[in-house]
């Protein structure tokens, strides 16, 4: 993981206040989730221009350097680069942009006139802004950037939690922290001369559906090349890449790319050995000839509860990671050693199947489509204030106003994937930097040119898998049918891809949706506690007919509420609460 914070003063002539540099040094404690020991640090300063830059890497001998040097510059790359040499020519633009770069990143620049970074096309590695009267920041942490420009004083953005509360992560570019801006995906922010631009590239418009067999084909190569440019700085680490590989559609087309590419892989799959995931992950591993291993359960004698984590050590360890961009209730990834060891997954293969915010949308409509941008922005108004609804409102006013398919497959990736997982992923951050093949910037804008219906029926993933690994073609998929065969005719000589569907094994249960009397008792106790805190943004008898029952209704708002709560109390940023003992979490019968 790489943290990056750049100052330029907005008098230049002035230099930047000695203070304002070693607040920033203070704060990278407070702001960089590691242990303060495993932290290499550089700094690069010039009159009125310094960028710093921290790392928990060892070394940078798969990335390039934390600062990269150049004529009277610096450049610092947030993420990966699907050719790590590329980072000299984002040293050389003469305008700062990421649209022709390959890779998952942001990236920072810093020369003796300008301080510079943008963001890609999905912003997942996020860019943040925030100014004081004397002087512009820019970062890659928030609560950092927060800090630089306030020194130790923290002030909440309070209304702008109203979106964490509904949603669990932010449907804006505000962030928890009052004058700290998110940069909008495939943007680029300036600050020159003291004074601050910022210019965005607009998300790519969808072209109609192909009309015949070849347009089809030569998008789908396209897609298939950018997809292959992506795992070509594996072939430098010098040992297989393990795949978590499932039975499903993502994971299966990550397979098919590198076995394309012809990058050594084995692969990796949790479950029992009856498991349709399991059956049709060995039927990829014997096609692809990988090695496969499965993972079955751990099987313990019957007991009647589970002991969890405090919620309070949870989301102060979540605020921590996320830094009050995540709720509680998604399990972050704790905190283990940097490991350099390949890994990949099919995470984020969604955006290749249009958005996820589309994908469980039965009704193509224009109203149903606006409707669904409407409860997305105002999900159970009932709970919040007026002031929080009129806030949603006029959030989510400009998505109203643009095309239904197209509104909700930006505001995907604009929020799902540059908000929701840009803080979810830092938790896993600490502790590698995987390769995401979907998550590349190239990726992610041919995806986005392609007609969202066309994408939705999956045949685009399909041809994919056919064209790269052929061999898989005729491998069943876990779960529900492509969706392109549903309702299509074949012709006897035809072979209509195949499907599994899991057993209902009851297998389903989770503690946080069914967290039993004794947590619930303490999310009640620690939410109705600090109402007082939350009434800006809540409606309290609302929130008491939520806590009303033994347990809770809506487990989901409970920890969103129980996480705003813990930020506006003051325990987080801070020491991490101690003496907290285990919960007795019941196992349903």
């Amino acid at each position: 993981m790489r943290v990056y914070l750049g100052l330029a003063a907005k008098r230049p002539e002035a230099g930047l206040p000695e203070t304002v540099l070693h607040t920033v040094r203070e704060a990278i404690s407070a702001a960089f989730p590691v242990p303060p020991e495993v932290i290499r640090a550089r700094e690069w300063h010039r009159p009125g221009v310094s960028l710093f830059a921290w790392t928990n890497e060892p070394d940078d001998s798969r990335q390039p350097a934390l600062l990269h040097d150049g004529h009277d510059r610096v450049t610092g790359v947030n993420g990966h680069l699907a050719a790590p040499g590329e980072v000299g020519r984002l040293a050389g633009m003469p305008v700062l942009g990421t649209e022709a770069v390959g890779g998952c990143f942001s990236v920072f620049r810093a020369t003796g006139r300008e301080l510079s970074a943008a963001t890609a096309i999905h912003r997942v590695c996020p860019v943040y802004y925030a100014e004081t009267p004397d002087v512009h920041v820019i970062g890659s942490r928030a609560l950092l950037v927060h800090l630089a420009a306030r020194g130790d004083l923290v002030e909440w953005d309070v209304l702008a939690l109203q979106s964490l509360i509904r949603q669990g992560y932010f449907l804006s570019d505000e962030t928890p922290y009052r004058g700290v801006t998110a940069l909008p995906p495939a943007s680029a922010v300036t600050v020159a001369g003291g004074s601050r631009t910022i210019t965005r590239t607009p998300l790519p418009t969808a072209a109609p559906a192909p009309a015949s067999g070849r347009q089809k084909k030569a998008l789908v190569e396209e897609l298939a090349a950018a997809l292959l440019a992506t795992v070509e700085p594996l072939r430098a680490t010098g040992e297989p890449v393990n795949l978590a590989l499932t039975g499903g559609r993502d994971s299966r087309l990550v397979a098919a790319v590198l076995h394309a590419a012809r990058i050594p892989l084995r692969a990796t799959t949790n479950g029992l050995e009856g498991h349709p995931d399991v059956v049709v992950a060995g039927r990829i591993a014997r096609a692809l000839r990988i090695e496969h291993t499965v993972i079955p359960p751990v099987r313990a004698e019957k007991k009647d509860a589970i002991l969890v984590e405090h919620p309070l050590a949870r989301a102060y360890e979540t605020l921590r990671a996320c830094e009050g961009m995540t709720s509680a209730y998604e399990s972050v990834v704790g905190y283990l050693p940097y490991n350099a060891r390949p890994t990949m997954s099919g995470q984020s293969g969604e955006i290749l199947r249009s958005g996820g915010f589309l994908l469980l949308q039965t009704d193509l409509g224009a109203k149903a489509l606006s409707r669904r941008v409407d409860t997305t922005f105002l999900r159970d108004p009932a709970l919040f204030s007026e002031a929080a609804n009129e806030h949603a409102r006029e959030l989510a006013r400009p998505w109203r106003e643009r095309p239904g398919l197209e509104a909700l497959d930006h505001m995907y990736v604009t929020y799902k994937v540059g908000r929701w997982q840009a803080g979810a992923r830092a938790g896993a951050l600490r502790r590698g930097d995987p390769i995401w093949p979907f998550l590349d910037n190239r990726v992610v804008g041919a995806a986005l040119g392609l007609d969202q219906t066309w994408r939705l029926s999956e045949e685009v993933i399909y041809e994919l898998i056919t064209m790269l690994a052929p061999s898989l073609r005729n491998i069943p998929i876990e779960g529900k049918p492509w969706r392109f065969t549903v309702g299509r005719r074949y012709r006897p000589w035809q072979r209509r891809p195949q499907f599994l569907t899991a057993p209902k094994t009851g297998a389903g249960w989770n503690w946080r949706t069914a967290p039993g009397e004794e947590l619930t008792a303490l999310l009640r106790e620690h939410v109705l506690g600090r109402l007082d805190l939350l009434a800006p943004i809540v409606a309290p008898d609302e929130v008491r007919k939520l806590f009303a029952g033994p347990v809770l209704g809506k487990p989901t708002q409970a920890w969103h509420l129980y996480t705003v709560a813990t930020m506006l109390d003051g325990t987080y940023p801070g020491k991490a609460p101690e003496g907290l003992d285990p919960v007795r979490v019941p196992i349903p019968s």
